[in-house]
């Protein structure tokens, strides 16, 4: 991902839930946080219940806060100052408490620039007069806030589509942002190419969302007393 120094230096976080071994409604909340560089940090937070009625996990406020403040003291740690800006990225909608609790945890560090981000699956598909899927990066706009984006598909580069399948683009719903659509959809597209554990070159989900499944894979052998290691390359 292309950095500019004279912008505010940004911190990718991305919630995630992973469920227990033995498969109880209980699941466990999870932060993965990147800066522009893919220097990554996982973080624990604390066990969560599922919404009754869609059945969804979320964060309670205290839980939403407490676990983005420290997602952004790690990140401080790491790199020795705090982000200019913020985009939080989360495969399912933001209930209001959880919404408040990640809102107050940038207003407590000072942080007034961030971009609140739903990426999720969507069955929508579109189809070009060409023998070839959309291209990808290409951006459909349903409405103001929500958008169809191509994380895979027909590359100019290589003037065909190197997949095996349709690719399946990916629903972005801006939930409050202080950038435009192009940058949060260019960043999206960006961080699906910061998975260094593969050779493919492109992955459907940035890598704060794609994670999530692999680290929540190994954090769920962990128990509730022992402290997961922080670094990224650990769960490579």
């Amino acid at each position: 991902m292309d950095v500019d120094e004279n912008k505010p230096k940004v911190c990718f976080v991305g919630i995630g839930f992973y469920r227990s071994r033995d498969k109880k409604t209980i699941q466990t909340s999870l932060a993965q946080i990147f800066n522009e560089n893919g220097k990554g940090v996982i973080l624990r937070g604390t066990p969560v219940m599922e919404d009754k009625d869609d059945r969804k996990p979320h964060l309670s406020y205290d839980q939403s806060l407490s676990l983005l403040k420290d997602a952004l003291t790690k990140y401080k740690f790491a790199t020795g100052t705090l982000p200019g800006r913020v985009v939080l990225h989360k495969t399912s909608k933001y209930y209001e408490d959880e919404l408040d609790g990640f809102i107050q945890a940038m207003q407590d560090l000072g942080i007034t620039e961030y971009d609140i981000v739903t990426v999720m699956e969507t069955d929508l598909r579109f189809f070009r007069n060409n023998l070839y899927p959309p291209v990808r990066g290409s951006v459909f706009s349903l409405t103001e806030n929500r958008h169809i984006l191509y994380t895979r598909g027909s590359v100019h580069q290589y003037q065909t589509y190197p997949g095996m399948y349709i690719p399946a683009p990916l629903e972005v719903r801006i939930v409050s942002s202080v950038s435009s659509v192009k940058t949060v959809c260019k960043e999206v597209l960006g961080l699906t190419k910061m998975n260094w554990n593969n050779t493919q070159f492109d992955n459907k989900y940035p890598i704060t969302i794609g994670c999530a499944r692999r680290v929540g894979e190994i954090m769920k052998y962990l128990g509730e007393n022992e402290q997961p290691k922080e670094s990224y390359v650990f769960y490579m």
